[in-house]
């Protein structure tokens, strides 16, 4: 038998890496050593003193029933404690922060509290694809925002139409970014503010690689900014900052009606997040921070590498502030396609291309930092014999 499918999954859009995972199958089959430089998981460890607290907890019979779905209030404490540590931010943990089974869940289910069908939503190009994905399912109508490298990959706010703004109900904006390692600072936060209150448009900021940072920059929260909370919210996890992509814990946090929102739909979606979970979360984000220090000296040593490799190869790369990702523009002849196949062929390393992330992103390919140092310097090598010199 065949069903129908809803028209919604109709319309999300094909997966664009579908021809690189058959290649990448086709090179494992014939033996061949495949390195990846494409996936944005961190490589290193859990730090062992939240790991303790996940087995200290997991023995306690109570953590074994139905959580809450908006999260623990001690651990929506820990958030709080956490941003008025961390940037000055006053939050109310009880109305302003929820738990998220990992940012992506609300990031994708914050459009089913705010976008109805054949809204607008301001979404970034290139960006990551969960921003329209659940606008799509939504029913909405995504309005992509360009990133270009002569805006410092930043959206032109002055460049989007009235007539769309007017429309709009939501925008996303993430940084630092992925997948360009571009950083925002107050100019610009400001700005984003002023255009949310004039056109009555929720923002809202993906912060997940907010503590991956390099060379003394402090990336700042959205929400240190005077009016943020008025107009928008913070999507944020432990994911990357303590590596624990697979942990699944999170949480969003800013305007109170937002987050009371958002903490309904998931009220009548999930059933919260393993407590154990979240007692193990608390530990690291009130615990000693050194395991993050340590870990952004090595994603800064990789980066280093990287980009010192790529630039004697002819790129003229500069080194990101933020993020574990490099961007980079493709030579030419070349699409970011034809060029991830053509290095994953004649390399055996898998790199991202930019057309993955949208329409503005060809023309560019993704390097993730999240490969330890002697198989990343074997893939440089790899492309440095292999593919030469190249020219723009």
């Amino acid at each position: 038998m065949q069903f129908e499918q809803a028209q919604r999954i109709k319309n999300l859009p094909p997966y664009l890496f579908a021809r690189i995972e058959k290649l990448v199958a086709e090179k494992k089959a014939a033996g061949v050593d495949i390195i990846s430089l494409g996936i944005g998981d961190p490589d290193m460890p859990t730090p062992e003193h939240i790991i303790e607290e996940l087995q200290k907890q997991a023995a306690v019979p109570v953590n074994h029933q139905y959580p809450s779905s908006v999260g623990m209030l001690s651990f929506r404490q820990a958030v709080a404690d956490w941003y008025r540590k961390r940037s000055g931010v006053e939050l109310d943990p009880a109305t302003e922060v929820v738990s998220l089974i990992g940012s992506k869940e609300g990031i994708a289910h914050i459009s089913w509290c705010y976008l109805n069908p054949g809204d607008t939503v301001l979404v970034p190009d290139p960006g990551y694809p969960v921003y329209s994905g659940g606008a799509i399912l939504a029913g909405a109508e995504p309005y992509y925002m360009p990133l270009t490298a002569e805006n410092k990959f930043l959206p032109d706010l002055n460049a989007i139409p009235a007539e769309v703004a007017r429309k709009a109900k939501m925008m996303f904006i993430n940084y630092p970014n992925n997948p360009t390692g571009a950083v925002a600072g107050e100019e610009f936060y400001l700005a984003v503010i002023d255009f949310a209150k004039e056109y009555n448009i929720l923002v809202c900021h993906d912060a997940a690689y907010c503590d991956m940072a390099f060379d003394g920059y402090k990336p700042p929260s959205f929400l240190q900014f005077p009016g943020a909370k008025d107009v928008g919210i913070e999507f944020l996890s432990v994911s990357k900052t303590y590596n624990m992509t697979g942990w699944r814990i999170g949480w969003a946090a800013g305007h109170p009606g937002v987050v009371d929102a958002l903490g309904r739909l998931k009220s009548n979606i999930d059933s919260g997040q393993f407590q154990a979970i979240q007692y193990a979360a608390m530990k690291g984000l009130t615990g000693p921070q050194d395991s993050v220090e340590r870990m952004q000296k090595v994603y800064r040593e990789r980066r280093d590498i990287l980009v010192d490799a790529l630039n004697s190869m002819g790129w003229q790369l500069e080194k990101p502030k933020a993020t574990f990702y490099v961007w980079a523009p493709v030579p030419a002849g070349y699409t970011s396609a034809s060029f991830a196949e053509m290095v994953l062929d004649k390399c055996g390393v898998i790199i991202t291309p930019g057309n993955g992330y949208g329409e503005n992103g060809e023309g560019f390919f993704r390097i993730a930092l999240t490969v330890e140092k002697d198989r990343m310097m074997e893939a440089l090598d790899r492309m440095k014999k292999n593919i030469g010199t190249v020219k723009f």
